[in-house]
């Protein structure tokens, strides 16, 4: 801490957990409130799989924020450990906030999980997203409708694109945060490894580039880390499919868009490493992987 941050008051540090369905923007969010890009972004639904923890300041509190994956009807093993490490990460946290997008208002997925919520006895801050999409009077609908449906600690409309209100949150999660010392260095953004960092930039790319074509069935590991003399850093990774005709996809004619991700992945990595990096992907058939318990424990997931 500074010495202004500890003239505000004794050090404060807990967690918060940003819980919500898919596509709600909490990664955009997360990314908002850190002023970092921690968390991987994409208009696909259920982009997040595994619990990202970011670290935000505000005043003398460190918030911990939990990144969690959205809540859905789970039908694979892939989906049950989602849903369960975004539950568990609500579970475990100082305060919990429920992001959902203002559009739509009280949906059905929406009533699920204050259900949820309810059950377990869970108090929550609602942050109704996507403000820059709807006019006030629909704003103040939705807002009415959701607190109706549940006792909301209290209620904020934001658009995490833009940052809008978001400064008002971040200073709500802080004053929840218990006194305690701060858990990480005041410069670190984020408690992931590198390697499950450069994993998510690649997934994102895959993700981005091949929305259509590939739903959902691949996935990446990074199986090598290789730190060079000059500062730059050699990585190996494998981008997993479920068939022949998904790895056809991701290797492209020739391998022409193999190669392009590689070349958009390597320039994410080195603006947000701030090194030279030295990418080599490879395309591997794995069926069933979203099955594989010991492939989940390896993506983040608790099975």
């Amino acid at each position: 801490m500074t010495e202004d941050q500890a003239a505000a008051g004794p050090a404060r540090c807990g967690f918060c957990a940003i819980i919500g369905a898919p596509n709600a923007g909490k990664s955009t969010l997360v990314n908002q409130l850190t002023g970092s890009k921690v968390s991987i972004v994409s208009h696909k639904v259920q982009t997040t799989r595994a619990r990202i923890r970011a670290i935000a300041i505000s005043g003398n509190a460190q918030i911990v924020l939990v990144d969690t994956p959205g809540i859905f009807r789970p039908k694979r093993m892939l989906d049950r450990a989602m849903v369960e490490n975004a539950w568990g990460g609500a579970g475990d946290a100082d305060a919990v906030v429920l992001l959902v997008d203002g559009r739509p208002g009280l949906t059905e997925e929406a009533k699920a999980i204050i259900a949820q919520l309810e059950a377990a006895k869970t108090r929550a801050i609602l942050v109704i997203n996507k403000i820059d999409l709807m006019p006030r009077e629909r704003l103040l609908e939705v807002a009415a409708e959701f607190n109706a449906a549940h006792p909301f600690e209290q209620t904020f409309m934001v658009s995490a694109l833009t940052g809008s209100g978001t400064a008002d949150l971040l200073k709500a999660i802080a004053a929840r945060m218990p006194e305690g010392p701060w858990l990480y260095p005041e410069d670190q953004v984020a408690d992931v490894h590198l390697r499950f960092m450069a994993s998510e930039m690649t997934r994102e790319v895959i993700y981005a580039r091949l929305h259509e074509e590939l739903p959902y069935a691949s996935t990446v590991e990074t199986e090598s880390w290789e730190e060079r003399k000059d500062g730059s850093v050699k990585i190996g990774q494998v981008i997993y499919v479920e068939r022949d005709s998904q790895k056809a996809i991701v290797l492209g004619k020739g391998g022409q868009t193999v190669k392009l991700l590689g070349q958009l992945a390597r320039k994410e990595m080195e603006a947000q490493f701030g090194r030279k990096v030295h990418l080599f992907l490879f395309v591997k058939v794995r069926e069933g992987w979203a099955e594989d318990k010991e492939r989940l424990r390896n993506m983040g997931l608790d099975v």
